[in-house]
């Protein structure tokens, strides 16, 4: 039997149906693949019109966007979440790869801090471990 190399998803993840990737279940949207999580039927109109939406035109509003310095649209809508994985991967990488040791971190920062947002707690926690373990 194979051993893989992607840890489980963590009790707060899901798996995303599209491309494989675990995402947090409070997000609706798969960051990686743009998939609706819980209805992914519905997204089968708006995918087909975004094919449709490609070559010289696609270039066009990506050059404009460029130029103007205004972020992607799924920027946007992901910013927040796409740095807070950022985050977690990074403390996932500082310990090893082993996601109850993050969890566990986590849980301590929520503890010193109940206010904070989960994006404060991983900061905090980075701080902390890179603190510690110089």
């Amino acid at each position: 039997m194979p051993i893989s190399l992607t840890p489980p998803p963590a009790e707060d993840e899901i798996e995303c149906a599209q491309c494989g990737a675990y995402i947090h279940m409070a997000l609706s949207r798969c960051p990686n693949c743009g998939v609706n999580l819980y209805e992914p039927e519905a997204d089968r109109y708006e995918q087909s019109a975004i094919r449709r939406e490609s070559g010289v035109w696609s270039k066009l509003k990506r050059s404009v966007r460029q130029l103007f310095g205004e972020p992607h649209p799924a920027e946007e809508l992901f910013a927040g979440a796409l740095r807070e994985k950022t985050l977690y991967d990074d403390l996932l990488r500082k310990v090893g790869g082993d996601r109850t040791i993050v969890e566990r971190l986590l849980k301590y920062e929520k503890e010193q801090r109940p206010e904070a947002t989960r994006m404060a707690c991983l900061q905090q926690a980075i701080r902390r471990w890179e603190r510690e373990n110089q």
